[in-house]
């Protein structure tokens, strides 16, 4: 949490996150354009790459090696990124992976 030293700047952080919350929720809201995109919007869903890995796979998404899509295909999408993913969509799958607990995805 920033610290603040009056309530003006207390609103002011309050206010940012509100923007950024609604800039989460607007991308968020948006349809996958390609299958990297649904595959991050799954992990994001999950919040975990085994249960994204077997969704990938269940459609049939082969990875870059030209094999069966594994767990760490998607940690590596997550990490590296892809040209056709949207950087905004990129950057909530991090900061959830670095956040992410056993029991499933968070806020």
């Amino acid at each position: 949490m920033k610290s603040y030293s009056s309530i003006e700047q207390r609103i002011e952080i309050l206010q940012s996150r509100i923007e950024a919350y609604k800039d989460e929720i607007e991308v968020l809201q948006t349809e996958p354009k390609n299958d990297n995109e649904r595959i991050i919007f799954k992990f994001i869903e999950t919040g975990s790459t085994g249960k994204t890995k077997d969704y990938v796979r269940s459609l049939g998404i082969k990875s870059s090696r030209d094999s069966l899509f594994s767990s760490g295909d998607v940690t590596k999408l997550i990490k590296e990124g892809a040209a056709d993913v949207n950087p905004a969509l990129l950057e909530i799958a991090r900061a959830l992976a670095s956040a992410r607990n056993k029991n499933g995805p968070s806020c």
